[in-house]
């Protein structure tokens, strides 16, 4: 499946070199990453929750102590660091699934609510970030303030597709496959809309970024649940060990490349 690379993510005129740049290109390697570790965030929080019986409130209090030290880290990189990044897409991909899981199944609020909640919510992250920076481009990502619009961003996508992705699987019935397969055709017609109707490159990528999680996450669950609820009952260990190791094998490719990229800019200064 297609989706929207750096090609044409945003305009000349609003992006920086990618080494200024705090977040990573939007490359194929990206997206395969992202959707691992969508996938991972589903299968660890069930895992946590139910095999090692933490129970979704120590899960969520665990979980959050960690994503907080972790982007204390990115945060003090300045510059893209591939095995800090990650680790903060892979612990907020947790964080933002428990989150979504303790307002359904702790507080009982309904999965259309935090649907519409989580919308809203990330509206007007995207409004407010707008209106302060006058982009929502991840390619000028190079101060704090627009680090700390991005992340905001990144949680309420990953929460928004939690809610979104159980609305269409168990409360609509329509099943892990079905529901995969539903939200990878709306990716598909986006990255239609993308390379041959010229769709705005921005628009294309939080649109996209947004779907990934319940795309990734339904198959996840496809791969982890029990025959009884509509899996194919390899489980939450097995299924987040493999992409776990996946996402450790494609950060070890990135960070080898990223430094090769780096060597590749100090031999062009000394020529």
């Amino acid at each position: 499946m297609l989706l929207p690379t750096a090609s044409r993510v945003a305009p000349a005129l609003n992006r920086v070199p990618p080494g200024l740049n705090w977040v990573p290109e939007v490359t194929l390697d990206f997206w395969l990453i992202k959707l691992m570790a969508v996938t991972t965030g589903e299968t660890a929080a069930d895992y946590l929750t139910v095999n090692l019986g933490l129970g979704l409130t120590v899960t969520s209090l665990i979980m959050t102590g960690i994503l907080v030290v972790a982007l204390i880290l990115q945060f003090a990189q300045k510059r893209y660091v591939p095995w800090a990044y990650w680790l903060a897409v892979v612990l907020i991909s947790v964080v933002g699934t428990l989150v979504t899981d303790n307002l359904v199944e702790n507080f009982g609020v309904r999965l259309e609510t935090t649907t519409i909640a989580f919308s809203a919510a990330l509206a007007t992250t995207f409004a407010v970030w707008y209106s302060s920076e006058r982009t929502l481009s991840i390619h000028t990502i190079f101060t704090t303030r627009r680090e700390i619009f991005y992340w905001l961003a990144i949680l309420f996508t990953f929460s928004l597709g939690t809610a979104a992705g159980d609305l269409v699987a168990e409360t609509f019935d329509m099943g892990y496959l079905t529901t995969g397969l539903l939200f990878g055709g709306v990716i598909a017609l986006i990255a239609f809309a993308y390379y041959v109707l010229k769709l705005d490159g921005i628009l294309a990528f939080w649109l996209a970024y947004i779907l990934t999680r319940p795309l990734a996450a339904s198959f996840g669950d496809l791969l982890s649940q029990p025959f009884q609820y509509g899996g194919l009952g390899f489980g939450t260990t097995l299924t987040s060990l493999t992409f776990l190791g996946c996402i450790v094998a494609l950060v070890v490719y990135m960070t080898l490349k990223w430094h090769a990229g780096d060597a590749d800019k100090i031999l062009l200064e000394s020529e």
